[in-house]
């Protein structure tokens, strides 16, 4: 009985590394991974030296899933301040 068992567990360990090993792999990003999300690939230039992105969408690395409305663009472009745009 514990041979069979021991036998058994040893065999999906087996199953187990050769499913990790042969998994497909993550699809890579075509984007530069090199820095934040929030930053386009060409705002991480050295003399960004406070890492400040560009408000709006065109200043994000990933393309938004909806279009931006001007509430949007506001509250982006208020951002860090403490009070958001009146609208």
């Amino acid at each position: 009985m514990i041979r069979t068992s021991v036998k058994m567990i040893g065999a999906l360990a087996v199953g187990a590394l050769f499913w990790f090993a042969r998994r497909p792999k993550a699809a890579e990003s075509a984007k530069s991974d090199e820095h934040s999300a929030a930053f386009c690939d060409n705002e991480t230039d050295p003399e960004n030296f406070d890492q400040t992105r560009s408000a709006g969408p065109e200043g994000m690395r990933d393309k938004t899933r909806r279009d931006w409305s001007k509430v949007d663009q506001a509250v982006d472009e208020s951002f860090p301040a403490s009070d958001p745009p009146a609208y």
